[in-house]
């Protein structure tokens, strides 16, 4: 179990409404529903309305900076049958890459894959105590478009199971190059941090308002802050794009 898990849900029953596509950029298709993910009709581009409202802060802030940039919305609301299928997903994915056969791996492997995949996904448990991040409605994973249109160049892919995906990952590099990807990656945070999201420890790309590792983490930074969760797992209402 996670630290955050222990930071107490009060649920404030703030309704999920859907992102509007046309005031930001979007990955399309969308990219586990490509994989086959089942969403069952209902849309991953939901969040809860004060979640929302805080994204329009957040870009409002990055095109003060960055006048025609936009975030770029990859994933937001997800239900617990998709969690779990993208965990199976990756743990196959990692498995394949490793050249190992799932039907034959010890006992051994199989935890030392499960490890690694958990660093970056979240379980898919069924604890309403213990709700995934995205099947709250609070977390959001995003990067950067700039005037044109074109993703901006962050270092690594979303969902990388790598060292790479820590956001600061690129801080000490003397390498140019590395230097913009820690640059862009700040300039990502330091919007979403506008709209009051945090940010995850070991992925650039995901932030989140109200959920439990928001508190916890807004614990981390203030130790005489007793924040709690406003958000547990949403009602799974979301309806098709």
């Amino acid at each position: 179990m996670k630290p955050h898990y222990s930071i107490p849900i009060a649920e404030c029953n703030e309704p999920l409404v859907p992102i509007p596509l046309k005031r930001f950029a979007w990955v399309s298709p969308h990219p586990y529903l490509a994989l086959g993910a089942p969403y069952e009709g209902k849309s991953p581009f939901f969040v809860r309305r004060t979640v929302l409202e805080r994204l329009f802060q957040a870009q409002s802030y990055l095109q003060q900076q960055r006048s025609g940039w936009r975030l770029q919305i990859f994933d937001a609301y997800r239900p617990l049958s998709v969690q779990q299928f993208m965990v199976d997903y990756t743990f196959q994915t990692v498995v394949a890459e490793a050249g190992l056969d799932a039907l034959t791996l010890t006992e051994a492997e199989r935890q030392e894959i499960l490890e690694r995949v958990y660093e970056f996904w979240a379980a898919p448990l069924v604890d309403p105590a213990a709700p995934p991040p995205h099947s709250t409605g609070a977390a959001i994973d995003l990067t950067l478009v700039n005037e044109v249109g074109n993703p901006v160049e962050m270092g690594s892919v979303i969902d990388e199971l790598s060292p790479r995906s820590y956001p600061n990952y690129f801080v000490d590099s003397v390498e140019i190059e590395e230097q913009h990807y820690h640059t862009h990656r700040e300039l990502l945070w330091e919007s979403m941090a506008a709209g009051g999201f945090l940010r995850h420890p070991k992925e650039w790309w995901h932030f989140s308002y109200g959920d439990q590792l928001w508190a916890w983490l807004v614990q981390q930074t203030d130790l005489e802050n007793s924040a709690i969760a406003q958000y547990g797992r949403a009602e799974e209402t979301a309806r098709s794009v």
